[in-house]
């Protein structure tokens, strides 16, 4: 029950970043703009979720300049979590049960 918690609430993180990564493009193109009230709000709410994320992946990750990696690295550790290390606990909360 407290895995598929945790396994939902990593996916709802992971479209948080992949929401906030397509966001990133569209300002970067210049398509939407921070002139709008309501993307500068939403963009307000990504960066304050994401930031904690991202930040100790930067200080890791050398700086590639403009390419910013981070989303990218916290997707696959997300990945990694929820389908090696919550079917490992899994598995080990039901044979501790038995």
């Amino acid at each position: 029950m407290i895995v598929d918690i945790i396994g939902f609430l990593l996916w709802v993180l992971s479209m948080i970043i992949l929401i906030h990564a397509i966001m990133t493009w569209l300002i970067g193109f210049n398509v939407i703009n921070l002139f709008n009230e309501y993307v500068r709000a939403v963009w307000n709410a990504l960066e304050a979720i994401t930031r904690p994320i991202y930040r100790p992946i930067r200080k890791i990750m050398p700086d590639f300049g403009a390419l910013d990696l981070s989303p990218l690295v916290a997707l696959l550790i997300i990945y990694v979590i929820t389908h090696f290390v919550l079917p490992t606990i899994s598995a080990q909360l039901a044979a501790a049960t038995y």
